[in-house]
């Protein structure tokens, strides 16, 4: 399995994004489908998708955090593009989280909230299928550094594709402006990385684009793309947050 993919990781180098998912629907006709925080890489992917693949799979990690401009992109979308874009919850309700966990687990440990509220409803939806597509890029954190166009996701046992491993920021953009790509506004306000409400911030001049995410940890990723060994500890984090006097924002 490995060598295989190994393999495949190679030959996919040189694909476009387009013959990337052209190949993964091919090859795992309804067993593939598209995860989307509708990020702008992400708008850029759905639009493609749909151009090969009227029918293509879309589905969010709903963290019933995220900001209404969030919200009123996917309704967007899916009157654009056709689509129904399925949402995947967490087990427990935000209510149910602060009784069993404490009130806003986020300022506390942004890990633990990403676990219940991203990770593991990610991890029970990628168990149906056979692939999933992302719209990351490998200049946007070191965790993605090394990420392949096709490649096995050792992590949630299943073919990982990411059609725009080598893009650049500059390339998403201008394929948006060329097809007129929706996208959420906050981007327009600073906001190159949205997340959820309670984690997400404006990028000040000169700061990294990943900046205004988990500002105050030492935290870079949700932990959905990141190796096990990559993800912040919960105690790191804390210690982070006491000694910046800004564990939230």
């Amino acid at each position: 399995m490995s060598e295989h993919w190994e393999k495949m990781r190679g030959q996919a180098e040189g694909w476009t994004p387009e013959e990337v998912m052209a190949w993964g629907f091919a090859n795992f006709g309804n067993d593939i489908a598209i995860a989307s925080g509708f990020g702008v890489e992400g708008m850029v992917l759905i639009d493609m998708a749909t151009r090969i693949n009227p029918e293509v799979r879309v589905f969010t990690g709903d963290t019933e955090f995220l900001f209404p401009e969030t919200y009123d992109l996917i309704e967007r979308v899916e009157k654009r593009y056709g689509i129904q874009v399925e949402r995947i919850y967490s087990a427990l309700t935000p209510d149910e989280q602060e009784l069993k966990h404490g009130a806003a687990l986020w300022k506390r440990s942004p890990d633990q909230c990403c676990q219940l509220r991203k990770i593991e409803p990610l991890k029970k939806k990628l168990a149906g299928l056979r692939a999933w597509v992302t719209a990351i890029r490998r200049d946007q954190t070191a965790a993605r550094a090394n990420s392949g166009k096709v490649e096995w996701d050792d992590k949630f046992k299943l073919v990982k594709l990411n059609p725009l491993a080598d893009w650049t920021s500059q390339m998403v953009w201008n394929y948006v402006f060329k097809f007129d790509v929706p996208y959420n506004p906050l981007h327009d306000r600073n906001y190159p990385s949205i997340g959820c409400t309670h984690c997400t911030r404006a990028v000040m001049p000169g700061e990294d684009p990943r900046a205004g995410r988990w500002s105050g940890f030492g935290k870079t990723e949700c932990g959905l793309h990141a190796r096990p060994a990559e993800t912040v500890s919960p105690l790191v984090t804390l210690e982070v947050a006491a000694n910046s006097g800004n564990a939230a924002d």
